[in-house]
C-alpha cells in the first residue's frame, strides 16, 4: 500500500504551466527496475510537496506540485524488496 501525503505552501504558482504536458506528467524513479507504482492527487490543489511512501518496501519520495495541469499524476518508485 501506498501512502500520499500532501504539504502545502499555501499560494498559486507564479508561473504559467508547461504546454507540452495538458493532461500532467507521470514520474519515474524507478531507473528500470520493479517498482511500486502510485496515481497521486491530480491537479493538486496549490504549490506543495507530496509525500509518497510505499508502506509494504519502505521505498519514498518527495515530490513537488504547483496546482497546476503539468503537475505529477503518478508515480514509480524503486521497490526496495526486489
Amino acid at each position: 500500500m501506498i501512502s500520499v501525503a500532501f504539504l502545502s505552501y499555501d499560494r498559486p504558482a507564479r508561473v504559467a504551466p508547461d504546454p507540452r504536458f495538458p493532461d500532467g506528467i507521470d514520474v519515474d524513479l524507478s531507473k528500470g527496475k520493479p517498482f511500486c507504482r502510485a496515481e497521486l492527487p491530480y491537479p493538486a490543489e496549490c504549490c506543495g510537496v507530496l509525500l509518497v511512501n510505499c508502506e509494504s518496501c519502505g521505498a519514498n519520495a518527495a515530490i513537488t506540485t504547483a496546482g497546476r495541469r503539468d503537475d505529477p499524476r503518478s508515480v514509480k518508485l524503486p521497490c526496495k524488496t526486489h
